[in-house]
């Protein structure tokens, strides 16, 4: 008789692989799509949060590692540890549990959930790859992990009843989230050039350089800002984009300070400066959000 794997217990190299920290990196999308929900439905939203925070997004990481295989730093983890057939069983059974947690949300959450994880299969999976491609990869990150993933928090924050009305600002939403994730997705690459290029993956950071891809990026930066100033602007709440500009500082000096080291010697494009950046945008971005959704009940502006 074959031998049926049983999915295993996670044991710590699998779970260091699903990088559960990481989420926090992804966490302002769903802060921002919270932050402009006229009705929030709290039950729906806390079980959302959660299956997007600590299955959905770990399990998209812990199967990409297992495809890739790497020995180089990646995303908060400087010394990955091997993989294992257990990392895989454990990235399937979240993902298993994530589709169906999210029926307690929605039917239409459920199926969204379905349809990020496919992607981020096809963006991973050995057979596909569509990482391989430059543009390609750099599309479907930008657009699942900013825009696909704002309209998926929407369905669960707000009644689906309340959508149609909703589908100005969502649009608006969906295309702040994903040039925001468009404009950090290349840093993440700057460091990892060579290692990418070994595994016949070519990014978009390879393909403009060091140089382009902080011109690139902070192009990016520059047109989602002037959406959210529209946004904010249309609804009459300028104050918003204000305390945006000044929340956004450390992300700016902290991109500048980058730019110049590596401009003096490419050394500095190193995984511990990719660190840095990263955490510096996700902590401003995430307080920026929560505040505006704690303005909601406090009324401070």
């Amino acid at each position: 008789m074959k031998y049926i794997p049983v999915i295993p217990w996670i044991d710590k190299d699998t779970l260091l692989h699903l990088r559960l920290p990481f989420s926090f990196f992804l966490m302002p999308v769903f802060l921002f799509a919270l932050s402009q929900a006229p009705v929030i439905q709290w039950p729906e939203t806390v079980l959302a949060f959660l299956i997007l925070h600590l299955l959905v997004f770990p399990s998209s990481n812990g199967y990409n590692s297992y495809q890739d295989k790497d020995t180089t730093s990646i995303g908060l983890l400087k010394n990955p540890p091997p993989v294992s057939r257990r990392l895989f069983y454990s990235t399937l059974a979240m993902d298993i549990l994530a589709v169906f947690a999210g029926l307690a949300v929605s039917f239409l959450f459920s199926c969204l959930v379905l349809t990020f994880i496919l992607v981020s299969r096809a963006y991973s999976y050995r057979g596909i790859r569509l990482k391989r491609f430059p543009v390609t990869a750099f599309l479907i990150v930008s657009l699942f992990q900013g825009g696909f993933v704002f309209l998926m928090s929407v369905t669960a924050i707000t009644d689906s009843a309340a959508l149609p009305a909703l589908s100005g600002n969502i649009i608006y939403g969906m295309a702040i989230s994903s040039l925001f994730i468009g404009s950090i997705y290349p840093l993440t690459q700057i460091y990892q050039h060579e290692a990418d290029k070994r595994d016949g993956v070519i990014t978009i950071s390879y393909k403009l350089g060091y140089l382009g891809t902080f011109i690139f990026s902070s192009l990016l930066f520059l047109i989602a800002t002037v959406f959210i100033y529209l946004l904010f602007n249309e609804a009459g709440r300028s104050g918003y984009f204000s305390i945006f500009m000044v929340m956004m500082f450390p992300v700016i000096i902290t991109m500048v300070w980058w730019f110049i080291k590596v401009m003096q010697n490419t050394s500095g494009a190193s995984y511990s400066n990719t660190m840095k950046m990263n955490v510096v945008t996700s902590a401003c971005m995430n307080l920026y959000f929560l505040l505006l959704i704690v303005n909601r009940y406090e009324k401070w502006f």
